[in-house]
């Protein structure tokens, strides 16, 4: 961890040029780096929930030719108009054998009404594969994130135990000479053991973490995931009036509500038609030998369905469909309001966010640094205890914390933005840093 002889000082102006970072994983990350984009083209490949949708789609598609398909016409085979009980065929209207074949035709519009439906549900479950992988995205990039957060408030742990040694080793020195005292070391023995207890804890929640990664890419838990890079973030997006008119206009989760809107129509439609009768038309064919020779015979028959149940069948099934119409209007409505609402919060908070981490990056953490600046120099000439060094280095350790969580707050919002408008959010080339 520490270097003896080596100036805390010295330490942290690294580590502010570094970004926090230190030198093992700095090496590390030339080598062995991950970045958002490319978890994100791995996840829409591997992600089993998305691919599975794939597959609801490429059955709903599979299914929509039979929706506008006639029925299967049915085919009999028998013997007709047998003596009983010997079954005698010697009786005039005998036939050995008997062929009947007869075909269904519904009502026109039945089945236009019904592939209509067919392509509804195709189409819907396209939007469903698409609103997926926009959720996909803001999850999988949510989880990014807090892997980055966790390493930044890992590498701000790592350099505030290599400070601590220094401090420790300040604070013998001046016990050895007199000018300090013993509780003093042990003080900064206790902080040094805590700094270590907590960054095993922050390598355990790193571990939970990955494993939350890699069940989303479909790969075994302990998938090793290494250090995460993020590029760039943008500062700015555009106007609500404008992600709104995107969201309209790109949003799956609106399209499918949309055509579920249609999709309930045409099945209204198709309800309508179900009173009319359907047409079934016939043909038979049959032979007989009464030992003049075979005699062949034909038929033809026409029929059609008698809705006598419409009250309880018919009606019943129309009323329910056009109450169906009605709710799916009514989902539109909700899902469109809740769409706004969403992209209002998320501005909301993307607002406060920059805010803050301007904030974080420009004074507070600056100053917190200055601060235990300004401590360890006072506690070499006595002018402060050991303690106030301490908690001037803790307060600076939690706000840069801090920092790293607003900015990677920032980026989960951002992307969960993006998943709201169903569009990716461009960059006009201004950006929001963590580094000054």
């Amino acid at each position: 961890m520490g270097r003896s002889g080596s100036s805390p000082f010295l330490t942290l102006a690294m580590l502010a040029v570094l970004g926090g970072m230190p030198p093992e994983l700095a090496a590390q990350e030339v080598h062995d780096t991950l970045r958002l984009g490319d978890v994100l083209i791995l996840a829409e490949e591997l992600n089993p929930g998305l691919v599975a949708l794939r597959h609801g789609a490429d059955a709903a598609e599979l299914r929509e030719p039979a929706a506008s398909t006639l029925p299967d016409p049915v085919l009999q085979l028998g013997f007709m108009n047998f003596g009983l009980p010997d079954f005698n065929s010697d009786m005039p209207m005998s036939m050995a054998p008997s062929v009947q074949l007869m075909q269904t035709f519904p009502w026109p519009g039945k089945l236009a009404s019904q592939e209509e439906i067919a392509v509804r549900d195709r189409d819907m479950a396209a939007t469903r594969v698409d609103e997926a992988s926009w959720r996909l995205r803001s999850r999988t990039s949510a989880v990014f994130y807090e892997i980055w957060s966790v390493d930044r408030r890992l590498d701000v742990m790592r350099s505030t135990l290599e400070l601590l040694e220094g401090f420790r080793e300040v604070a013998l020195t001046m016990y050895g000479t007199g000018s300090g005292r013993q509780s003093d070391v042990l003080r900064a023995d206790v902080e040094i053991a805590r700094t270590m207890g907590e960054i095993r804890r922050m390598e355990g929640r790193r571990e939970a973490v990955v494993a939350g990664l890699n069940g989303l890419l479909d790969r075994p838990s302990d998938t090793p995931v290494g250090v995460v890079v993020v590029d760039s973030v943008p500062r700015d997006v555009p106007a609500r009036s404008e992600l709104e008119g995107w969201a309209l206009d790109s949003r799956p989760l609106l399209a499918e509500a949309i055509l579920g809107v249609e999709r309930a129509t045409a099945a209204a439609a198709r309800a309508d038609r179900e009173i009319w009768p359907d047409l079934r038309i016939g043909i038979a064919y049959g032979q007989r030998d009464r030992g003049l020779g075979t005699e062949r015979m034909g038929s033809a028959t026409v029929g059609l369905t008698l809705p006598i149940f419409a009250g309880s069948r018919q009606n019943a099934l129309r009323d329910a469909a056009f109450a169906e119409q009605r709710v799916a209007q009514a989902r539109h409505t909700e899902t469109r309001a809740q769409v706004v609402a969403t992209i209002g919060a998320f501005l909301a908070d993307l607002e406060a966010g920059r805010a803050l981490v301007d904030l974080y990056r420009d004074e507070v953490v600056p100053q917190a640094r200055t601060n235990v600046e300004s401590a360890f120099s006072a506690y070499r000439v006595g002018r402060v205890d050991f303690l106030t060094l301490v908690d001037a280095q803790t307060t600076a350790n939690r706000y840069e914390g801090e920092l790293y969580a607003l900015f990677a707050n920032y980026g989960m919002t951002l992307t969960a933005l993006e998943s709201a408008v169903g569009r990716a959010i461009p960059s006009n080339g201004s950006t929001l840093r963590v580094n000054r």
